[in-house]
Protein backbone atom coordinates (compact mmCIF):
# COMPACT_ATOMS: atom_id res chain seq x y z
CA UNK A 1 0.00 0.00 0.00
CA UNK A 2 2.88 2.34 0.93
CA UNK A 3 6.26 2.87 -0.50
CA UNK A 4 8.59 1.77 2.19
CA UNK A 5 11.29 3.51 0.33
CA UNK A 6 12.23 7.58 0.57
CA UNK A 7 12.22 10.11 2.93
CA UNK A 8 13.23 8.65 6.52
CA UNK A 9 11.22 10.47 9.76
CA UNK A 10 12.34 11.89 12.73
CA UNK A 11 12.35 9.53 15.64
CA UNK A 12 12.26 9.62 19.61
CA UNK A 13 11.44 7.58 22.09
CA UNK A 14 8.39 7.04 24.33
CA UNK A 15 10.24 8.31 27.40
CA UNK A 16 10.96 11.38 25.36
CA UNK A 17 7.23 11.52 23.44
CA UNK A 18 6.05 11.30 26.88
CA UNK A 19 7.62 14.16 28.17
CA UNK A 20 7.02 16.55 25.15
CA UNK A 21 3.65 15.33 25.34
CA UNK A 22 3.37 16.81 28.94
CA UNK A 23 4.84 19.74 28.22
CA UNK A 24 2.54 20.48 24.98
CA UNK A 25 -0.72 19.88 24.67
CA UNK A 26 -0.98 21.19 20.98
CA UNK A 27 1.18 18.02 19.72
CA UNK A 28 -1.62 15.68 17.57
CA UNK A 29 -1.06 11.86 18.63
CA UNK A 30 -2.25 9.79 16.01
CA UNK A 31 -2.45 5.73 16.68
CA UNK A 32 -2.45 4.30 13.36
CA UNK A 33 -3.39 0.10 14.60
CA UNK A 34 -6.07 -1.31 14.16
CA UNK A 35 -9.56 -0.50 15.65
CA UNK A 36 -9.28 -3.87 17.83
CA UNK A 37 -5.96 -2.56 18.67
CA UNK A 38 -7.02 0.89 19.44
CA UNK A 39 -9.81 -0.38 21.95
CA UNK A 40 -7.39 -2.62 23.92
CA UNK A 41 -5.47 -0.01 24.80
CA UNK A 42 -4.25 3.09 23.60
CA UNK A 43 -2.66 6.23 24.61
CA UNK A 44 -4.60 8.91 26.59
CA UNK A 45 -5.74 11.85 24.00
CA UNK A 46 -4.36 9.68 21.48
CA UNK A 47 -6.52 10.29 17.58
CA UNK A 48 -7.29 6.91 15.95
CA UNK A 49 -6.56 6.24 12.18
CA UNK A 50 -5.49 3.15 11.44
CA UNK A 51 -3.04 2.99 8.83
CA UNK A 52 -5.26 1.43 5.87
CA UNK A 53 -7.07 4.44 6.39
CA UNK A 54 -4.90 6.94 6.94
CA UNK A 55 -5.36 8.21 2.98
CA UNK A 56 -8.75 8.78 3.14
CA UNK A 57 -9.06 10.13 6.80
CA UNK A 58 -5.84 12.61 7.36
CA UNK A 59 -7.18 15.34 5.72
CA UNK A 60 -10.43 15.67 7.29
CA UNK A 61 -9.12 14.47 10.97
CA UNK A 62 -5.98 16.74 10.66
CA UNK A 63 -6.06 19.77 8.40
CA UNK A 64 -3.17 21.96 9.81
CA UNK A 65 0.19 20.33 7.53
CA UNK A 66 2.33 22.52 9.64
CA UNK A 67 0.87 20.70 12.98
CA UNK A 68 3.22 18.97 15.55
CA UNK A 69 2.80 14.84 15.15
CA UNK A 70 3.48 12.00 16.87
CA UNK A 71 2.58 8.38 15.36
CA UNK A 72 2.44 5.27 17.21
CA UNK A 73 1.57 1.64 16.55
CA UNK A 74 2.46 -1.68 18.40
CA UNK A 75 6.13 -1.66 17.55
CA UNK A 76 7.02 1.21 15.61
CA UNK A 77 6.65 -0.62 11.78
CA UNK A 78 3.38 0.99 10.80
CA UNK A 79 3.94 3.82 12.59
CA UNK A 80 7.16 4.49 10.33
CA UNK A 81 5.10 3.99 7.19
CA UNK A 82 2.88 6.45 8.39
CA UNK A 83 5.46 8.83 8.81
CA UNK A 84 6.83 8.84 5.46
CA UNK A 85 3.00 9.19 3.95
CA UNK A 86 2.49 12.10 6.16
CA UNK A 87 5.61 13.26 4.94
CA UNK A 88 4.55 13.20 1.52
CA UNK A 89 1.28 14.86 2.05
CA UNK A 90 2.64 18.13 2.72
CA UNK A 91 2.94 17.42 6.69
CA UNK A 92 6.00 18.64 7.71
CA UNK A 93 6.73 18.01 11.61
CA UNK A 94 5.52 14.47 11.87
CA UNK A 95 7.89 12.20 14.40
CA UNK A 96 7.24 8.53 14.40
CA UNK A 97 7.81 7.57 18.44
CA UNK A 98 7.43 3.69 17.84
CA UNK A 99 5.70 1.15 20.03
CA UNK A 100 3.44 1.34 22.23
CA UNK A 101 4.38 -1.38 23.87
CA UNK A 102 7.33 1.06 25.42
CA UNK A 103 5.33 4.00 26.52
CA UNK A 104 6.18 4.65 30.16
CA UNK A 105 2.28 6.07 31.28
CA UNK A 106 -0.90 4.79 31.87
CA UNK A 107 -3.17 3.43 28.69
CA UNK A 108 -6.73 3.90 28.45
CA UNK A 109 -9.22 1.30 26.52
CA UNK A 110 -12.15 1.71 24.23
CA UNK A 111 -13.04 3.97 21.73
CA UNK A 112 -11.66 7.45 23.75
Amino acid sequence: MFNLFGNSCPSMSMRDAKAALDKDQDIHLIDVRTREEYREGHIPGSLHVSLDQLPWQLEQKLTNKAARIFVYCLSGSRSSQACRFLQRQGYNNVTNIGGIMNWPGAVSTGDN
